[in-house]
């Protein structure tokens, strides 16, 4: 690949490649290449439609395959991710929100019922419907044509030595130029399979989510 300048180019070489091959899983449900691909801009058409550009998207789904194509759906979209799940204490949450000050939630059948418990009152989305979404490919390639490999992908929240969440910013650029780095010094290739131990809401995750599209 020639030196890419956003970290969706991994997902759209890959689908190429190997579209049936299985990219993320846990024990009961495995999400091929192909419908990792088609469900991620499914939603990125989506957070189009509803006018949503270059803002915050927070994904509050539990740890699950489904939650990393959301991550992907909101960088198609043009937006960044920030994720969440309940495994996070209440009032850090809360602490999130009222920095973050998002207009729109992703919520799966887990969380969509428990974010009514939040001081939240913009749009929340249910991942099951939004990916129902015809695809806007025309709409998707505008998206990418106005991105630079400095816009943000996500923003997690870390505790900081105040003990308030603190935003940290990562961008295209700085998470391609660290999965190339790690993939070099790994050896990853084709035949390597990662398990992923930590939460989806911290920074280290990007370890095991972007080698697996590389």
């Amino acid at each position: 690949m020639d030196r890419q300048i956003n970290i969706l180019e991994y997902l759209d070489n890959i689908v190429k490649i190997c579209p049936d091959k299985i990219a993320y899983a846990n024990e009961t449900d495995g999400l091929s290449f192909k419908t990792v691909y088609d469900n991620a801009r499914a939603i990125g058409t989506f957070l189009h439609n509803e006018g949503r550009y270059k803002e915050p998207i927070v994904v509050f789904m539990r740890k699950h395959p489904d939650t990393i194509v959301a991550f992907l759906g909101v960088v198609y979209g043009g937006c960044y991710y920030v994720p969440i799940d309940n495994e996070m204490p209440r009032h850090r949450i809360e602490l999130i929100f009222q920095n973050l000050k998002p207009r729109s939630v992703i919520c799966d059948e887990s969380t969509v019922d428990s974010i009514k418990g939040f001081d939240y009152n913009g749009a929340v989305y249910s991942y099951n419907e939004i990916i129902k979404t015809p695809v806007d490919q025309a709409a998707l390639d505008e998206i990418r044509d106005k991105a630079i490999d400095t816009d943000p992908i996500y923003i997690v929240f870390t505790s900081g030595s105040t003990g308030r969440p603190k935003g940290v910013v990562a961008n295209h650029r700085s998470v391609i130029d660290y999965i190339e780095t790690l993939s070099e010094v790994l050896q990853v290739s084709g035949d390597t399979v990662f398990g992923n131990q930590t939460p989806l809401y911290v920074d280290a995750c990007l370890k095991e989510i972007y080698p697996t599209l590389r």
